[in-house]
């Protein structure tokens, strides 16, 4: 009876099988866009991250300003200079 409904053969079943081909190799590339608000707010922290690693006090300023402050021509001049800006906003 299996034989009048086409039977079942099972080395026709293998016959029938192709074997796998090779896939072309195809390239693909990943890619991320950003927005430009996000990458401001990365600029924002990477700033962030250097300030909050820069020492509070630099030293070198504060030796170059004392430094200064020790030569009174300097102290003269930035007086003269003060005195000069104050005359200039009041009109003389």
């Amino acid at each position: 009876m299996i034989e009048k409904l086409g039977g079942i053969d099972p080395i026709k079943n293998l016959q029938n099988t192709q074997k796998p081909r090779r896939m072309e190799k195809v390239e693909v590339s990943d890619s991320v866009q950003v927005s430009p608000e996000a990458q401001k707010l990365s600029e924002i922290y990477f700033a962030m991250d250097a300030v909050k690693a820069a020492p509070d006090i630099r030293r070198e300023k504060i030796e170059e300003v004392a430094r200064k402050l020790q030569d009174p021509s300097y102290v003269d001049s930035i007086l003269d200079q003060t005195a000069d800006k104050i005359l200039d906003s009041l009109g003389f």
